[in-house]
This record gives C-alpha cells, structure tokens and sequence, in this order.
C-alpha cells in the first residue's frame, strides 16, 4: 500500500536490511546546497531506529554529512520503495579490522515512508554483480558486514 509512513523501519525493512543491499543515499552536497545522490550497499539496520553504513573516507558522502547531516536512503524491497529519512553522524573516520579505509555513518531514523506510486508494485528487485576478483570482494563484503554487525 502507497503512502504509508512510519517513525521506525518496519519488521520486514528491519529483516531485509540484515545484509549487503543496493540502496540510494540522499545527501545534501557541501559545495552547491543542492542534491547529490549515491548508491551504496554496505547498509546494515542496527535496530528499527538505527541504520549503519560504510562508504570511503574521502567520499564526499561523508564531507556532504559533516556539512548537513540531513539524510535519505531509498530502499526498493518487499514489492514497493522506500524513502528513509533522518540525520547522519560519522561515528569512525576509519573502521577497525577493515583494509579499506571505510567511514562507519549511522543514520539515526525520523521517518519511513512508502513513495511507490498508485496502483502498483515492484516486480523485479535491483539486483548487481561485482566486477571485481570475486573471492576478494566477498572477503570484504564479509569484513565490513561484520564490523558494522560488532558496531
């Protein structure tokens, strides 16, 4: 159902956010003031309130956060889109037990919201390949996964 909104991620956003997933993160960037838009997929829900994420530490996610903490990320799950909004604080410049130099972000939850339009539902989940040695992007997959899980 369209429209709906919620001050928490729902049962089946919290169960769906449990392991690497392609989402779109909204920030507000430091030099212009308008919109800049990046897709991420180390995304962890921590709790219904809380959600964790990595991303480089040069990105210019994490300055746009240090700027304006004001955040979206858009969710496509469970047949429908979702707009996640609230505010970021980076919490480690540099995660431990990781060998990229990775930013943990939490994003603490305002809103949840249903944005899928009238009348219809998401059939096909986004779905991505790595590009990359295989064997070395799931070893990091599961280091920075597992960080943020220790977090």
């Amino acid at each position: 159902m369209a429209n709906q909104v919620e001050p928490e991620l729902t049962k089946p956003l919290f169960d769906f956010l449990q392991k690497e997933r392609f989402v779109l993160l909204a920030t507000i960037d430091f030099e212009t003031g308008g919109s800049n838009v990046s897709a991420i997929s180390w995304v962890l829900a921590k709790d219904e309130k809380t959600i964790l994420f990595a991303v480089d530490n040069r990105s210019r996610i994490v300055t746009n956060i240090k700027q304006n903490p004001k955040i979206v990320i858009n969710v496509i799950a469970n047949e429908s889109t979702y707009s996640i909004s609230g505010s970021a604080s980076v919490m480690k410049e540099k995660m431990e037990d990781v060998p990229l130099k990775l930013a943990q972000i939490q994003m603490d939850i305002d809103e949840v919201r249903d944005v899928m339009f009238y009348g219809s539902k998401i059939t096909v989940a986004p779905k991505y390949d790595k590009t990359y040695d295989l064997e070395a992007a799931k070893k990091l997959d599961n280091q920075v996964m597992g960080a943020l899980k220790k977090a």
